[in-house]
């Protein structure tokens, strides 16, 4: 594996832990598609640190879960106003 996709992986693991970011958000953030982290997570951070694969994927699974409420908000935000 590259040297500078190494480092990315490890700054997207980073990124995740320290903010609980989905995977769009750090698509967004690290200018990368959701593939590639997702990618970058499930296989490449598994080959270089397991124990923080195992971390991340947590994280995620949990966003995962949460995903419902949150689309439910974003709805409930954009017809806020709008419904009287």
């Amino acid at each position: 594996m590259k040297d500078y996709i190494e480092e990315r992986v490890m700054e997207l693991a980073r990124y995740i832990l320290e903010t609980n970011a989905t995977v769009r958000a750090a698509a967004k953030k690290f200018r990368v598609s959701k593939s590639t982290v997702h990618k970058d997570i499930t296989e490449r951070l598994l080959e270089i640190n397991p124990g923080l694969a195992h971390e991340v994927k947590t994280v995620l699974d949990n966003n995962k879960a949460e995903r419902h409420i949150r689309g439910g908000l974003a709805t409930q935000q954009k017809y806020k106003g709008n419904m009287h």
